[in-house]
């Protein structure tokens, strides 16, 4: 029987303190003291340390030489940018996988599990989690590992946009509905429809999310 590895200190701390921002228990401008969350997680302040660079490098927190270290705020120019990458590079992503698929049903099974956990989430930040994964196993078998890691690079920051996002206006139905119609497609080997689909299903959320240039949630 294989055992599983135990993470490190730091990688729990890293899980812990990642699951809190983006499912909102530790909210956007929220400063986070070492000392504080090194108590709250039985640890050393030396692995809270390095879990705080690594989320920084993720963009979840901001390091600051005056204000120390709080949790990213979300405003409509983080949003867009984060989208306006995704935009260019998940659709791409998506043909890939789908065009070079030689068992789209295995492939996509991860999309399918993920798009099942959405449905089934009461908290808006359990269903972005859940979307996230969801976009993450739509190109994961795009071939092209560098790409891959790219798109997983944003997967936080998006995360933690479509989290606040959905906790002041949840729109749940809707981006199941846009899911199921970008993995229906996928599913049926239409690698120029999927991809077209979620082209539209990325470019409309921000849209949605910050109508009429409004500049936070």
């Amino acid at each position: 029987m294989t055992v599983a590895p135990v993470p490190s200190r730091t990688q729990y701390v890293l899980e812990e303190i990642r699951h809190a921002v983006l499912t909102g228990r530790l909210r956007p401008g929220q400063p986070l003291v070492e000392t504080e969350l090194a108590v709250r997680f039985g640890v050393s302040k030396t692995p809270v340390r390095e879990a705080l660079k690594t989320l920084a490098g993720s963009g979840l927190v901001v390091m600051s030489q005056y204000k120390g270290v709080t949790v990213r705020a979300v405003d409509a120019a983080m949003a867009r940018e984060v989208y306006d990458v995704r935009l260019l590079l998940e659709p791409e992503a998506l043909r890939r996988a789908v065009e070079s698929s030689l068992d789209l049903e295995a492939d996509l099974s991860g999309a399918v599990t993920a798009l099942a956990r959405a449905a089934l989430a009461t908290d808006p930040a359990e269903r972005s989690l859940a979307a996230g994964d969801f976009h993450r196993a739509l190109c994961l078998p795009c071939g092209n590992p560098l790409l891959a890691r790219m798109l997983d690079d944003l997967r936080d920051q998006a995360a933690l946009v479509s989290a606040v996002v959905w906790t002041a206006d949840p729109t749940g139905a809707r981006e199941d509905a846009e899911h199921r119609e970008i993995l229906r497609l996928a599913l049926q080997g239409d690698a120029q429809g999927a991809a077209a689909a979620l082209r539209r299903h990325i470019a409309g959320f921000v849209d949605r999310a910050f109508p009429d240039g409004r500049t936070s949630c």
